[in-house]
């Protein structure tokens, strides 16, 4: 496919100024951008089959973790929040399991949509991961499974997702619930958070979105699926500096593999 034939760009012009211009200034303002029907149908189409047709390559984990993603702390109590696990648990096919003309590498390798991301996310540019696991993934989520809260470790995610549960799936945040630059816990914060005494923010996602969001201070989860309908869902992996690799012992984890 080209890449008109994958974006659809009579909603999405990225290379328009004026465009690129307003989300950004959405992006900085709210630390999140939901671009609703990113995808042309028949791009969307194409990478649902993708996914389906690979399913059954998918390493699937199932862990628990503290929010901040992190070894326990022995300063605090096993229940405190800085140690406090939350589960999660998913599928993932890697970036060498993509196919080679797959209508996600021409999306990802588009130097059109580098460019405009960089913008947005103002990066100077983008490069992929030197690793051959970690630049495209596509995760699965089926009945039951979810991501617990956290804090990512890197200042920006973009996902597509490509397929909706019945029910569940729903992506909920708490946007800056802390200031890592400053060292920032906010244990007291989190810890209201997972007593629900704080409720995330439900962002409205649809099969073809395409979200750029900053992680890093937005605490975040995806409540469990619901369902016989596999969530399906993109994560295209992009690095400010060139020559990075996932760390091998995130790789082990994730995907089951060092290459």
């Amino acid at each position: 496919m080209l890449l008109n034939q994958v974006i659809n760009q009579t909603a999405h012009p990225i290379a328009n100024t004026s465009y690129q211009q307003q989300s950004k200034q959405q992006f900085d303002q709210e630390g999140v951008l939901v671009l609703r029907q990113f995808l042309t149908p028949a791009a969307l189409s194409a990478i649902v089959d993708e996914g389906n047709n690979k399913q059954d390559l998918a390493f699937y984990t199932e862990s628990g973790h503290n929010v901040y993603l992190m070894p326990s702390d022995p300063l605090y109590p096993i229940d405190h929040s800085r140690n406090k696990h939350v589960q999660s648990s998913k599928g993932c096919i890697t970036d060498d399991q993509i196919d080679t003309n797959s209508t996600l590498r021409t999306l990802y390798d588009a130097d059109e949509l580098k460019s405009f991301l960089a913008f947005v996310l103002n990066e100077e540019k983008l490069h992929p991961y030197a690793d051959p696991l970690s630049s495209i993934n596509l995760h699965y989520a089926s009945e039951g499974q979810e991501l617990g809260w956290h804090f990512d470790n890197s200042s920006f995610a973009i996902t597509l997702l490509i397929q909706s549960p019945k029910a569940g799936g729903q992506f909920e945040y708490v946007a800056k619930h802390r200031d890592s630059g400053q060292g920032d816990m906010n244990y007291e914060g989190v810890s209201e958070v997972l007593s629900d005494g704080i409720k995330g923010t439900k962002l409205d996602i649809t099969a073809g979105d395409l979200v750029l969001f900053r992680g890093r201070d937005a605490l975040h989860r995806v409540t469990p699926t619901e369902g016989d309908t596999t969530r399906m869902l993109v994560v295209l992996a992009y690095n400010s500096e060139p020559n990075v690799e996932l760390s091998e012992s995130a790789r082990m984890t994730f995907y089951g593999r060092l290459q």
